[in-house]
């Protein structure tokens, strides 16, 4: 007990057996930085004493926690149902119980419907070409071969807590990622003549100009004016710069930067919002991600297009600069500059570099 205690107290927890990665495939994963400190990150203790005896919620203590060094991976669901706008802070547990009791139902309402079009939907297997070697010959592949026995498996461990816990965490899952894509969506929108990340590359391109017009115009001297070369890193959220676990974090710092305590009415289309002037109520304000308040103070109460990931990617530049201005001559040399940083980067010093960017683009922005 005193070495666990000790190994948490100096940030020595072993934070990799959460997700372990295959034997194989360690060669190719990006070194993990983040590790769990006392007194920053969000422990278990820390979450549950956050509640009141009825379930109320207290915010602004977890997101102040979440931002100073991120959640313990032993807690990751539970508080990213509250990140992502699935649950609100100010709701009861038994508030709390009853809509997940509903979501639930019509989780499994829709996956019915989906099987009725679709019978393979649920049932485990999956309609796929064989995946084959050089020679030409099928790859058996285990992990895929077993996907098949996980219901068998869960029933026959236990006929019935198993299997129960099993399709309750499957349709919790399905609303945090429901609320996860909803802030996404408009990055998968595409038409005949654009692409909905498109957006965001303009913003980008906005944000550079703003607060480094000698960077923004090499870029554009190259060809590279639309920040085409930053679409993986706004699509997938740099899953391919970090470690999974490194990028967990980075997105909880991201989402509890962005937290707006008006987003679980908004998602469930509530009328009893708070509509109160959030810059006059400094209580109000405490309850709203870093990133967020700088709009709220800045006297822009409604929800927004521009997201931290845009100036995260300004960071990466920003920490690229002098290389980008004397090495890139062509895109390829961004593209392969910008993919040096994998494996490379620390999500903290990128999202506080991303806060200052943030804030001198306001200012500049402002001046206009």
């Amino acid at each position: 007990m005193f070495c666990c205690a000790f190994m948490w107290k100096s940030g020595g927890e072993d934070l990799q057996g959460f997700y372990p990665v295959r034997p194989e495939c360690q060669s190719d994963v990006p070194r993990t930085r983040f590790k769990s400190r006392a007194g920053k990150t969000l422990s278990a203790r820390r979450w549950h004493a956050a509640f009141t005896e009825d379930g109320h919620l207290d915010m602004e203590k977890v997101l102040r926690r979440i931002q100073r060094g991120g959640i313990h991976p032993s807690i990751k669901g539970a508080v990213w149902e509250f990140l992502s706008g699935c649950y609100d802070p100010d709701s009861t547990f038994d508030e709390r119980t009853k809509l997940r009791d509903l979501r639930r139902e019509q989780y499994g309402s829709w996956k019915e419907e989906c099987k009725n079009m679709v019978p393979v939907v649920g049932s485990g297997k999956y309609i796929t070409m064989a995946v084959v070697s050089e020679n030409g010959q099928p790859i058996e592949d285990s992990s895929v071969e077993n996907q098949g026995w996980i219901v068998k498996t869960a029933v026959t461990d236990d006929r019935t807590l198993q299997w129960m816990l099993s399709l309750h965490q499957i349709a919790d899952a399905f609303w945090c990622f429901e609320r996860v894509m909803r802030r996404l969506r408009e990055n998968f929108r595409a038409t005949a003549t654009s692409m909905g990340v498109q957006t965001q590359l303009g913003v980008l391109s906005q944000v550079i100009k703003t607060v480094d017009p000698r960077l923004h115009q090499h870029l554009e001297d190259l060809d590279g004016g639309e920040y085409l070369f930053a679409i993986r890193m706004l699509m997938v959220l740099f899953r391919r710069e970090f470690s999974f676990l490194d990028a967990l974090y980075l997105w909880e710092l991201m989402w509890a930067m962005e937290y707006n305590p008006n987003m679980f009415a908004t998602y469930e289309e509530l009328e009893n919002r708070n509509n109160n002037n959030a810059a006059d109520d400094p209580k109000l304000l405490k309850r709203y991600g870093k990133f967020e308040r700088k709009y709220v103070n800045s006297g822009n109460n409604e929800r927004h297009s521009n997201t931290i990931a845009v100036f995260v990617v300004a960071s990466v530049l920003q920490t690229k600069n002098k290389r980008l201005l004397k090495e890139a001559k062509g895109l390829d040399d961004v593209v392969q500059i910008l993919g040096d940083i994998a494996g490379n980067l620390d999500a903290k010093k990128a999202c506080k570099e991303a806060l200052k960017i943030h804030e001198k683009f306001l200012k500049k922005a402002n001046r206009q």
